[in-house]
């Protein structure tokens, strides 16, 4: 059973461990304050509410922020599927978008912390 970020992550073959230590890194930098769990099975974060969250899926890792979030980088969202609520699909088999991932953090924790 997945009870911590650990456990997920180390749940996963190397390839996908090594995505997902980055994307926990690149949250836990930008987000020191921010409380990191295990919500609906999956890595979480909460900073003043909701984060961020991250989960593998068949072909990709799901990345969940905020509908403003998506809307602010819509641009930069481009090549990356996404819904109209708070998901991006990043592709297993391409590098992570290291800096757009960063500023979608910041973003979220500038819009947690103005609430």
């Amino acid at each position: 059973m997945i009870k911590t970020v650990d456990d997920y992550i180390n749940s996963f073959p190397d390839n996908i461990k090594e995505k997902l230590i980055c994307l926990r890194k690149i949250i836990v930098e930008n987000a020191p304050d921010a409380k990191e769990g295990i919500s609906w099975g999956v890595p979480t974060y909460n900073l003043n509410g909701f984060l961020v969250q991250f989960a593998v899926c068949k072909k990709h890792l799901g990345f969940y922020t905020s509908p403003a979030t998506l809307v602010c980088f819509q641009e930069q969202l481009n090549g990356y599927k996404t819904n109209s609520k708070n998901t991006v699909r990043l592709p297993i088999d391409q590098d992570l978008p290291v800096n757009l991932i960063k500023e979608m953090v910041l973003f979220k924790v500038k819009e947690n912390n103005s609430d």
